[in-house]
């Protein structure tokens, strides 16, 4: 259980509150990562929410902490460590250690504009528990697809991920926002750190009686992805087992 076990609530210090933190998590991302938060933080300066960009570095044996000092004096840039590996922990590195009103990830190779937080925030603000970005749904939009070996990986990931999470069409896109309250008794149960975390987030969002709404997006593909269906796939058929199990055992929301 990552939040509990890597984050006990007494030792993780809490950054000042403003309505949107957006955290990327970063690994050995020195090359694309200034990009990345230079249009962030030129996006959220002309937005009328106070927001902060958290980079939670996973590790990296790079300048990637380095690099990501962008922030201003408007739009501060946090960079943070997270010594256990995986995506999934320094998400919820970042998330545990915030306190603003919305908070959400996104890849470190901006695949997804960030201009895509236009039509979030409002959704977020209308009550919806998570609001996801989505390159399948209707109006979505592949500025520039996968490779093909890439495509048929991931069909195989969404045919066991929807077994799980019915109905959400995308769980991989990298850019998934909430409202912080729905965390607060999610984050305790997650038990996976591989690429099938955002899968059981989702999942636990729902069981506790939250909404997944999915928006389209342009989404580009950029190189660099470390998913591999022959390398991650077994381990992550394995954890989507252990995800459902985890969910059979939990009362459903009234």
């Amino acid at each position: 259980m990552y939040a509990t076990a890597l984050f006990p609530a007494e030792a993780v210090p809490r950054r000042p509150a403003v309505d949107l933190e957006v955290v990327i998590p970063a690994f050995n991302e020195e090359q694309r990562l200034p990009r990345t938060v230079r249009r962030t933080v030129e996006y959220l300066a002309d937005a009328r929410w106070s927001a902060a960009v958290v980079v939670v570095d996973n590790g990296s044996v790079d300048r990637t902490s380095a690099v990501a000092q962008l922030g201003t004096e408007q739009v501060p840039v946090h960079v943070i460590g997270c010594r256990a590996p995986g995506k999934g922990a320094a998400v919820l590195r970042g998330f545990s250690s915030g306190s603003s009103r919305f908070t959400g990830f996104m890849d470190a190779d901006l695949a997804t504009p960030i201009e895509t937080l236009g039509t979030v925030v409002p959704l977020l603000e209308e009550g919806h528990a998570a609001v996801i970005g989505s390159r399948y749904t209707d109006q979505a939009r592949l500025v520039n697809p996968q490779p093909a070996y890439r495509r048929l990986g991931g069909t195989l990931f969404r045919l066991v991920a929807k077994t799980v999470l019915p109905g959400v069409s995308d769980s991989q896109c990298g850019f998934k926002f909430f409202r912080r309250e729905v965390l607060e008794p999610v984050t305790p149960l997650l038990g996976v750190n591989g690429f099938a975390f955002d899968v059981e987030l989702l999942a636990l969002v729902r069981r506790h009686g939250g909404s997944v709404l999915e928006v389209p997006v342009s989404w580009t593909d950029q190189p660099g992805s470390s998913f591999s269906a022959l390398r991650h796939g077994p381990k992550t058929i394995a954890d989507m087992l252990r995800i459902q199990r985890s969910l059979d055992r939990l009362p459903k929301a009234s």
